[in-house]
């Protein structure tokens, strides 16, 4: 980074962050109430449903998810409670973060930013679509959970933009910016996620979805599924990305896929992922 503009902000903006003086975005209350009682052993169904029902927003946005195709439930879930039941609490404490994330991206005074964030929430859409596909055709892990991981594996954007906004030389140099985000993100992502107190597995996603050299064995994991996610969602563009050779990439061979099953994958599952994300974004 031989920007000196550059690498003054990553430090300011490392340092302040340590030193407390940016707040970090905060986990929204309904989704922050939800993983502490659904984590906890002894929930009662009555007793989730009372906290998501709260938030009017939230619980119609649960039973439109929950009663899409996306789910296939039989019956027609009428309230959170039969939502809960039928899906269980680890999938209801997924589900309700993922659709409560939309609202971080709400902030932003200015229209870069503004327009920024809204790109950053249409990608992470994406990729959000891209990991529940993937880890459901391809792995044993929890699809609603591989969602949520795509939802939050660039979080770390919000604090920088929001800093960016303080200096105009920065902010009005898209490559700097665009430069700045990639380079600090991840760093950022993982002070976020761990405030949060995201599960380790989660925090890792924010933290590696980047690194493509990532090799930790046979099993895969959220960052595996992210990380593909992520490249294949910048097929058809110009971006860096497109650039590398996939077939080196050691999260591909943990999926069990080369790079052109992984392309066949999202073709053949084009309508599912248009559905998710525009479930979602609505």
């Amino acid at each position: 980074m031989a920007n000196p503009l550059i690498e003054k902000f990553c430090k300011d903006l490392v340092a302040d962050i340590k030193a407390n003086k940016i707040t970090l975005p905060a986990l929204p209350e309904v989704a922050l109430k939800a993983r502490k009682l659904l984590s906890e052993q002894n929930t009662t169904s009555n007793q989730i449903s009372k906290v998501i029902s709260a938030d009017a927003v939230i619980t119609t946005r649960l039973l439109r998810v929950v009663n899409s195709p996306l789910y296939r439930t039989r019956n027609k879930v009428e309230d959170v409670k039969m939502a809960v039941t039928r899906l269980g609490n680890a999938n209801v404490r997924s589900l309700v973060t993922s659709l409560a994330m939309e609202q971080l991206y709400q902030s932003g005074f200015s229209s870069e930013v503004k327009k920024k964030l809204k790109e950053n929430w249409k990608h992470s859409l994406h990729v959000a679509a891209l990991s529940f596909v993937i880890a459901r055709d391809f792995t044993d892990l929890s699809p609603d959970e591989a969602m949520l991981s795509g939802l939050i594996h660039d979080i770390g954007v919000l604090p920088i933009l929001e800093y960016a906004e303080l200096l105009p030389d920065v902010l009005s140099n898209k490559a700097a910016l665009d430069l700045l985000v990639f380079a600090l993100h991840t760093k950022v992502g993982h002070l976020i996620l761990k405030q949060w107190h995201f599960p380790d597995e989660l925090v890792t996603v924010a933290r590696e979805h980047e690194n493509f050299e990532r090799d930790t064995g046979i099993n895969p994991d959220y960052t595996d599924v992210v990380l593909v996610a992520n490249l294949l969602s910048h097929i058809g563009t110009d971006h860096p990305h497109t650039k590398l050779d996939w077939n080196t990439i050691p999260a591909f061979n943990r999926l069990a896929m080369t790079p052109e099953e992984s392309i066949g994958a999202i073709k053949d599952a084009h309508d599912e992922i248009v559905e998710i994300q525009n479930i979602f974004a609505q």
